[in-house]
């Protein structure tokens, strides 16, 4: 099994389109995707300069990395958004609180480009398996969800477990790449890294940053590591197929699988 190469995003960096100074300086980053995003992080009278700056960026490209970009919640800014992303050169467009399949869909088919749904509220949650068939990948919206179900800021991710799971199930059912929420605090980054940790043993692909010093540790935390990539070469070499027994555990085809496709995701 090959992994896609949205399924290979340890990173995806959100940055303000109306930031040209950001905008350049991630050409030189290391995040796997940046997000231009014309949503939160955008002042309402700069709405039509970041469309135009995100759509000259996009242009532009970012190296190595894949590009997106954030569009309004629906309404007349929404349909601006959409008819610029439509002309650009952007890989994915991210939708913001996506709550139905029509939320997802319309933007998709409005720009031409495969959606990335934004899962930041309760409705959004309880659709997301009939959203995620709409959309080349998930987002996890933390914050918003967070204070969507009325959890106290500072109250850790706790709270949010099920919600988390179920974005993922909802991806992974319909063959679509999931990604964790944001972590908030810039200068810590021992508790980025247990959010990366927590995130991986969940299932998540990556994690959505808010900070270019966030993208070390997302990358490194959502890499295969090599005792990692050492020990599935040597279950694929020991099995010979059924049921059986390799290094104290039982594994069967499900294990050769998983092996393969962690030693794909590290070639590529």
């Amino acid at each position: 099994m090959t992994p896609n190469r949205l399924r290979l995003c340890r990173s995806l960096l959100f940055l303000p389109a109306s930031n040209p100074r950001a905008i350049e300086k991630a050409r030189a980053l290391a995040a796997d995707m940046v997000i231009l995003d014309l949503e939160d992080a955008v002042k309402p009278a700069d709405k039509d300069e970041a469309r135009r700056a995100a759509v000259a960026a996009a242009a532009a490209g970012f190296g190595q990395s894949l590009c997106a970009i954030r569009v309004n919640s629906p309404g007349a800014l929404q349909h601006e958004d959409v008819v610029a992303v439509r002309a650009c050169n952007a890989d994915y467009v991210v939708v913001p609180r996506t709550a139905s399949p029509e939320d997802a869909a319309r933007v998709g088919a409005g720009t031409g480009k495969p959606v990335l749904a934004m899962i930041e509220t309760a409705a959004g949650v309880l659709h997301a398996a009939v959203i995620a068939p709409h959309a080349a990948g998930l987002i996890a919206g933390t914050n918003d969800l967070a204070a969507d179900l009325g959890i106290r800021p500072g109250g850790g991710r706790g709270p949010l477990v099920t919600a988390l799971q179920t974005i993922l199930l909802a991806a992974r059912a319909a063959g679509a790449a999931a990604f964790d929420g944001v972590h908030n605090r810039l200068e810590d980054e021992d508790g980025l890294a247990a959010e990366c940790e927590e995130g991986l043993a969940f299932g998540f692909d990556g994690k959505s940053l808010i900070h270019p010093s966030q993208i070390e540790t997302a990358n490194r935390i959502f890499s295969p590591g090599e005792e990692a990539l050492a020990a599935a070469r040597r279950l694929i070499e020991a099995a010979t197929g059924g049921a059986e027994r390799f290094e104290g555990e039982m594994i069967e085809r499900m294990h050769v699988e998983q092996a393969r496709f962690l030693l794909a995701k590290a070639r590529s």
